[in-house]
């Protein structure tokens, strides 16, 4: 039960989501049949008000399932790339992993974040994920909620990535007057 429980921007937290859904939906859908078959038994016809109840019951079954569907296709942080990163973290930073950022034309699935002052950068493993498009997109949505002074780089190679990180460890810059801000907008816009 632990593992079902790994909050929003800790390693693991797709997969476990991706569990917690998966057994919400089962557990929803098989109330739903419970209940139908307990009318027609009770009864000996669909024609009761349990049936009514059943149906009704497959509308929060139902969107568990489109949640199910959504954490299925939504990839994580990969261990070896966790494994990486691991040293290059610290309590001077705020780190995020397994942020899948969604808009009205692209998925952003990045990894890996990291906050220090005003610097945010992240790494996607996903080939398929434009990293300029998913700059301009957290820019966009930073600009959004009035969160100015905030520089993104998304990183689609590991090495690049560390070697950002190793030289935000050695900064000695001041925390982002709106570090708070930012960690929610993250967690907002993210699934």
């Amino acid at each position: 039960m632990k593992n079902l429980l790994v909050p929003k921007g800790a390693f693991g937290y797709l997969n476990s989501r991706k569990k917690y859904t998966a057994l919400r939906t089962v557990l929803f859908f098989s109330i739903s049949a419970a209940l139908y078959i307990a009318g027609i038994i009770t009864t000996g016809s669909n024609k009761n008000l349990l049936t009514i109840v059943a149906v009704l019951g497959c509308l929060p079954a139902c969107k568990s399932a489109v949640n199910f569907i959504l954490f299925l296709r939504a990839k994580g942080c990969s261990s070896a790339l966790h494994e990486k990163v691991a040293a290059f973290v610290n309590d001077s930073m705020t780190v995020f992993y397994d942020m899948y950022f969604t808009s009205y034309q692209k998925n952003y699935p990045i990894s890996h974040m990291a906050l220090k002052g005003g610097m945010l950068c992240g790494i996607t493993e996903d080939p398929s994920c434009s990293c300029r498009e998913a700059e301009k997109h957290l820019e966009q949505m930073l600009v959004q909620e009035g969160i100015k002074n905030v520089t993104v780089n998304i990183f689609s190679q590991d090495d690049k990535y560390v070697d950002r990180l190793s030289r935000l460890i050695d900064m000695q810059v001041e925390d982002h007057k709106d570090r708070e801000g930012i960690t929610n907008l993250l967690y907002d816009i993210s699934i």
